[in-house]
């Protein structure tokens, strides 16, 4: 007996920070790494928020299709990279 391996897709958006924002939409993700979509928390499995590396508590931000909301007290130093990523299965 066995199961088949479920579908994994990974998406990312990959941004930077300008030192005083606190949102963050689809126009500001990186265009060196093409056209890139903050997707609907709906419509994805996971999701994970890094900033300059670290991974983020989910209380800590909020994404809403086509933005990432930081509500932490500070912002993160400009040019810090954030990364979302978000994982349908």
């Amino acid at each position: 007996r066995f199961s088949l391996a479920k579908k994994v897709t990974v998406y990312d958006f990959y941004t930077v920070s300008d030192g005083f924002s606190r949102i963050y939409k689809d126009k500001d993700g990186l265009c060196e790494l093409g056209k890139q979509k903050i997707l609907d928390p709906c419509e994805v499995s996971y999701i994970n928020l890094f900033i300059n590396a670290v991974l983020q508590p989910y209380k800590n931000y909020i994404v809403r299709e086509g933005e990432i909301i930081l509500v932490t007290e500070d912002v993160p130093i400009k040019g810090v990279p954030i990364i979302l990523q978000m994982i349908k299965i």
